[in-house]
This record gives C-alpha cells, sequence and structure tokens, in this order.
C-alpha cells in the first residue's frame, strides 16, 4: 500500500489530520456573524462571507476627499493575551493602532478588515477576538466589513494567534491636519493613556517577567510566569497581568469630536518610539517640540515597569507612552478651550510643551 511521508496510508489523510479543523472555522465565522453585521452602516453593501468588502461612501459630501489607509497589529501583546488565555479586549487594541493612525490626519474612518491567524482555531477565542474588534469599530462609527481567519499548524503553538487590521477613512483635503499648519509658539497638548495601549511589550514583559513569558519556556517556568503575572499591580484591586493587558484607549472617536470645534493643527498617535519621536513626524522643518516630561502624571504600571527592569528614564520615555497617548498641536488662544472639551468627552488633558524653533548644534 502507498504510504505518505509522515506514516499515513493514502486514503485516509484529511485536512483536519493535517491541522487545520474546517467545521470549527465554519463555526467561527456563525459565531462572528451577528457582531460583525452591528457595525453595519450606511455605505456598506456586502455581508460577511464574500469575496471581497464592498463600501460606497459619499463623496458628494466633500469637496476633494482624499481617502486615508493605515495598517496595523498590536505586537507581542497578542503573545501575552494568548499565555493569559484572554482574548475578549485585544480587538480593541487592534482597532485603536489602526484608527487613530488617521485620526492624526483629521480623517474618519470608513471601514476595517481584520486577518486572524491562529496555530489552532477555536471558535470561541475567534469569537472573543472579533467581537473585541466590533465593539470598538462601533464606537470609531465605522464598519466592519471583511477579515480573514487562517489556521497555520505547526508554525504557531496551539492557542497562540496574532492580529492584523487595515483601515481606510476619508478627510477633506483643505482641511486636513499636518505640519503645514503648525507655527512657532504653538502648544502641545496630551491627551491621557492610562496604560501602555499596544507599544513596548518585548521590553515590558523581559522587565517584569525576564524570559519567563518567551515562546519556548518550560511548563515550570510558564507556571511561575503566571505566579508573577498575578501579583498586585499599581492600581488598586489589579493584577500586573490586568494592567498590561487593559485595552488601549480609542482616540478617533475623541478626535471626531473636536474636529470643527477646535482649530487642531496637527496631531500625533504616540506608539513605538515615545513622544518625542512621534512628535517629529508631524512638525515642520526648522521646529521642535519642547516637552516638560513633568506635566502631566505617570501612570504607576510605567514606574512599575521601570523599577522591576531598572530601566533608564531616557530609555522608558522613548519606548513608552509614558501616560499620554495622543498629542495635539494647538494654538496658544485655543489650549485651554482644548483641556475643557477633553474634559467633557471624559478624557484628561494636559498642556505638555510648545513648538520652538530646532535648536543647531
Amino acid at each position: 500500500m502507498t504510504r505518505i511521508g509522515d506514516g499515513q496510508e493514502s486514503g485516509v489523510l484529511s485536512y483536519a489530520a493535517s491541522g487545520v479543523d474546517i467545521t470549527e472555522g465554519e463555526l467561527a465565522v456563525d459565531r462572528i456573524r451577528k457582531s460583525v453585521a452591528a457595525t453595519s452602516i450606511p455605505g456598506v453593501l456586502s455581508s460577511i462571507g464574500g469575496f471581497g468588502g464592498l463600501f460606497q461612501f459619499d463623496a458628494a459630501a466633500f469637496r476633494e476627499p482624499v481617502l486615508v489607509s493605515s495598517t496595523d497589529g498590536v505586537g507581542t501583546k497578542a503573545y501575552l493575551a494568548s499565555l493569559a488565555r484572554r482574548y475578549s479586549t485585544i480587538g480593541i487594541d487592534l482597532v485603536a493602532m489602526c484608527v487613530d493612525d488617521i485620526a492624526v490626519l483629521g480623517a474618519k474612518p470608513l471601514f476595517l478588515l481584520d486577518y486572524l491567524s491562529v496555530g489552532k482555531l477555536e471558535a470561541s477565542m475567534a469569537a472573543d477576538l472579533i467581537e473585541g474588534i466590533a465593539v470598538a469599530v462601533r464606537q470609531c462609527g465605522a464598519a466592519l466589513i471583511g477579515g480573514e481567519m487562517a489556521e497555520h499548524p505547526g508554525s504557531m503553538p496551539e492557542g497562540h494567534f496574532d492580529l492584523a487590521g487595515f483601515v481606510v477613512g476619508v478627510a477633506e483635503k483643505s482641511e486636513m491636519w499636518g505640519p503645514h499648519r503648525v507655527s512657532v509658539g504653538d502648544l502641545v497638548v496630551g491627551i491621557d493613556s492610562p496604560n501602555l495601549r499596544s507599544n513596548g511589550f518585548s521590553l515590558a514583559r523581559r522587565a517584569l517577567f525576564g524570559r519567563l513569558s518567551d515562546p519556548g519556556a518550560s511548563a515550570a517556568e510558564h507556571e511561575r510566569f503566571l505566579e508573577l503575572a498575578a501579583q498586585p499591580g499599581s492600581r488598586p484591586g489589579a493584577t500586573i497581568l490586568d494592567e498590561l493587558l487593559d485595552p488601549s484607549v480609542l482616540y478617533s472617536p475623541v478626535l471626531q469630536a473636536l474636529a470643527g470645534q477646535l482649530e487642531i493643527k496637527a496631531a500625533a498617535h504616540v506608539t513605538g518610539g515615545g513622544l518625542a519621536s512621534n512628535l517629529s513626524r508631524v512638525l515642520p522643518e526648522g521646529t521642535a517640540a519642547k516637552i516638560d516630561f513633568e506635566s502631566w502624571d505617570v501612570p504607576g504600571i510605567f514606574r512599575v515597569i521601570q523599577e522591576r527592569g531598572e530601566i533608564e528614564t531616557t530609555e522608558m520615555r522613548r519606548v513608552f507612552n509614558m501616560g499620554i497617548g495622543m498629542a495635539l498641536v494647538v494654538g496658544r488662544d485655543e489650549a485651554s478651550r482644548a483641556l475643557q472639551m477633553l474634559a467633557g468627552l471624559g478624557r484628561r488633558g494636559f498642556v505638555i510643551g510648545e513648538i520652538a524653533r530646532e535648536q543647531k548644534d
């Protein structure tokens, strides 16, 4: 009888035996159907299960519409969520990383697609992840019009996943924010972030857990990781793991609410690279942001990471948001109103710096 390479008899080998369970995939799709449908907004022309997502936006509502797109993932926060088997909020992180990148241009998100890859597909895990995405998409006024779930047996440990997203939004060309609007003397208003969001997790994991959370860790090391992760964090009643897995703030709805009521000149999404590095991306040549790092309270989780890892302050500021997840550049006469409006939207704002001429060495 003919045999296949691993000793399996011909005629017996199946896709499921190879590690891909089509039935589980169909179950997962069924479980997310209602969540995805709940994100439908005017312009959505397709439903789940098609080969492509269809969206027709109202171009007549703009003089010069500009489509703005971005793609991102959640980094090794996904790996940490896998170890903890907590999947319900990581989808919020994904949406935040995508929509907040286009929000800094004054763009409103229209639709998002996601890509989920897993070692072994579990319908309940996929449903939790997609539900989180759907919740966040609805908060941003956008639609989830498509996605992909891919099972990769043998290339990823069972229970682990990676998640990526792709967003398309629209902005009025003449009203887009950016360096062309910024002047010396403008002020920088920071919007609070109570946690890491999805950035710097490789350093945070190493500082807090050493190599206990690395791929390939033994069962005993994994147990030790769980013990450390269950220790009290900086917030009353929360463990370290709770604080690390807290979902990202969604800034897109906040910036959408401010647009048209506040003259925002530029905005910077504070992700990997920290505040200074991301702010520099939206400033005109010859200028720099002078930031007062003592002008806001740094959330306790950052201090825990710094102390446990014995990390220099300059490195912390270069990697983490340190409590400011979005920065706005506004005129001096708009700063106090910006703070009041942010408070009305449930967010804390701080005047954290100003735009000055770049000092040449």
